[in-house]
């Protein structure tokens, strides 16, 4: 099992990963701040006296600003595979009063920055309604409906894969090989040295040499204590397979 296109895109715009914003009636990308709420709706955190404030400006006739959240996947390890880019469109509004302090807490969900402590006056917060999403990953281009994206969630071990990762590597490197060796069987080679080198709710991705595998998870995990509770045995060298 894998992740969908939906959650891959909910994972890349949750607000873990840079974006830049391509903003209508204004030239070139701007680098932005953001998370996205509960719903998948971006909340885009930007000093009030700025060239990102001023782009967001609605234009006459208009009480929002269009524009386009670009964001890119950085992957943990030197050797892992990206797992996309994402394109947010929709338009975005400024949050004033009762809604500003409700949508602070929400971006504080994720990234509790200390600016958040001065929206109102040296930042403002803006709030995306998203009307399309794109995803693409190895030159393919997939079209995600709104619904879908908002119904799906981000992946929980996102934010610790690196951590994670390192970790096997650290601690575990003998384990997972002879793990990826009981499950691969003989495409797995005696000489090869399995690592991994990507990881979410599913399963995790591990190269060996030139080659690389997923192998998945007995179920979906849905935070990293649950993945411990669900890696203690499998990387225990005694456990049946």
């Amino acid at each position: 099992m894998q992740p969908s296109p939906a959650e891959i895109a909910r994972t890349l715009a949750a607000g873990h990963l840079p974006a830049v914003a391509h903003i209508a009636c204004h030239p070139g990308p701007l680098p932005i701040r953001h998370v996205t709420d509960a719903q998948g709706r971006p909340l885009l955190l930007v000093p009030s006296e700025s060239a990102l404030s001023t782009a967001l400006r609605p234009q006459p006739g208009n009480d929002d600003a269009a524009l386009v959240l670009d964001i890119r996947d950085v992957p943990p390890m030197a050797t892992s595979p990206s797992i996309g880019r994402v394109w947010v469109s929709g338009w975005a509004a400024r949050l004033t009063g009762d809604e500003a302090r409700a949508a602070a807490l929400d971006y504080a969900d994720t990234d509790a920055c200390g600016d958040l402590l001065d929206v109102g006056g040296s930042q403002t917060l803006y709030r995306m309604d998203v009307a399309e999403v794109r995803f693409e990953r190895a030159e393919h281009l997939v079209e995600i409906d709104p619904d879908d994206y908002a119904e799906a969630t981000p992946d929980p071990l996102r934010a610790v894969e690196f951590d994670l990762i390192a970790d096997l590597a650290d601690h575990h490197m003998g384990e997972m090989g002879d793990y990826v060796r009981r499950q691969l069987g003989p495409a797995a080679l005696p000489g090869d040295e399995p690592r991994v080198v990507r990881m979410d709710r599913y399963g995790f991705v591990v190269r060996m040499g030139a080659r690389s595998a997923r192998l998945a998870f007995p179920r979906p995990v849905t935070d990293r204590h649950d993945l411990a509770h669900l890696l203690h045995p499998i990387l225990c060298r005694r456990c049946a397979v």
